[in-house]
C-alpha cells in the first residue's frame, strides 16, 4: 500500500503562491455543494438558460436555488444580468478556465 519510493526520494522546491490557493480555495467553497456543481454542469451545456429553467432542474426550492446561484457569482464562476423579470446567467469562462488550470497544478 505505502510506497516506499516516496520517502526515500530528495524532496522538490515548493514555492507557495498564497493567492493562488486562496483563488483555488474560494472557487472549491462555492463548488462545495452537489446543487451548486449540478447548476455550474448545467450552465456549461446550455450556455446561456434563465433562473427559472435552472431551478427545473433541481428538487428543490427556487429561493434555494437562488442562493446557490448567489453564492456561484460571488465567487465569479458564473454571472448573471437582469432581463425585465427574468434572472439570466451563463458561466464566465475565463474563471472556469483558471479553475482547471489551478486544479492542473495540485
Amino acid at each position: 500500500m505505502n510506497d516506499p519510493d516516496c520517502c526515500t526520494q530528495e524532496p522538490t522546491v515548493f514555492e507557495a503562491d498564497p493567492e493562488q490557493d486562496a483563488r483555488l480555495a474560494q472557487l472549491f467553497k462555492a463548488l462545495g455543494h452537489p446543487h451548486r456543481v449540478h447548476i455550474v454542469r448545467f450552465l456549461l451545456a446550455h450556455q446561456v438558460c434563465f433562473a427559472g429553467e435552472i431551478a427545473d432542474q433541481l428538487p428543490i426550492a427556487a429561493s434555494t436555488v437562488s442562493q446557490h446561484l448567489s453564492k456561484l457569482k460571488s465567487a465569479g464562476l458564473i454571472k448573471g444580468e437582469v432581463d425585465g423579470p427574468r434572472r439570466c446567467y451563463c458561466v464566465e469562462p475565463s474563471v472556469i478556465e483558471a479553475l482547471k488550470a489551478l486544479v492542473g497544478e495540485l
